[in-house]
């Protein structure tokens, strides 16, 4: 289902982390890159995450099945009625031409658990765009890492946004310090664990439902809003 794992020593670990880094930031678009320093910097992390899934009757329900968010498995999505979740998120994709089928492999954890959650994590990327009504420019991800470290505090995710500032025009890093930073960082601290979330089986849910149940509010407009 995964990938070969790679086990790395201490100082392997640490030099993949630091090339990763210094990589990403000369080429931000290498996502193997940036997901290979997600590994090499969140093992802490992705072992917290694991156990709050353990603790949780749907994140159970999650490690046991190990659903994969690709083509053949959410396909169906395609299918639901308009205003579910499952129509919104195929309409995210198929308006910006995405696959699901397209993100990097985790080869960096040390166990089967750990890969999957940190696969789990890598896969969910674009429900959250969904759910958090995000878009995919950069001021948008970088929004979404913050919510992501909110969620499970991984290293990588503050990184990004640390990146993503420096790539900001002035114009963009304040909208992004005034508007999109407070209210990631509210977002992400109210919403429910949204690792414990088995989302393939709500895609037949209304969106807004959904959002109340776990606690989520879209990003309000900026031009229509005084988020601080």
């Amino acid at each position: 289902m995964l990938a070969a794992r790679v086990t790395l020593k201490g100082w392997q670990q640490a030099a993949v982390a630091v090339g990763s880094a210094f990589g990403a930031l000369l080429d931000p678009k290498r996502a193997d890159l940036i997901a290979a320093l997600g590994e090499t910097t969140g093992k802490p992390a992705f072992e917290r995450v694991l156990q709050r899934m353990k603790n949780s009757h749907e994140g159970r329900e999650i490690l046991l099945e190990r659903p994969r968010v690709i083509s053949t498995q959410v396909s169906r999505a395609w299918d639901m009625p308009e205003n579910t979740f499952g129509a919104a998120y195929a309409q995210f994709m198929g308006s910006r031409n995405f696959s699901p089928d397209n993100r990097p492999p985790v080869r960096f954890m040390d166990t089967d658990d750990l890969a999957f959650v940190a696969t789990r994590a890598r896969e969910v990327h674009d429900f959250w765009h969904v759910l958090f009504g995000l878009p995919t420019n950069l001021i948008g991800e970088t929004a979404l890492k913050v919510i992501e470290f909110e969620q499970m505090f991984l290293p990588m995710c503050m990184l990004s946004v640390a990146g993503g500032s420096v790539r900001f025009s002035e114009k963009q890093r304040n909208l992004f310090y005034q508007h999109y930073f407070p209210w990631a960082t509210k977002a992400g601290l109210n919403a429910t664990d949204l690792m414990s979330v088995y989302y393939e089986k709500h895609f037949h849910e209304d969106l807004e439902e959904v959002r109340r149940n776990w606690g989520i509010v879209p990003c309000p407009d900026p031009k229509k809003s005084s988020v601080v």
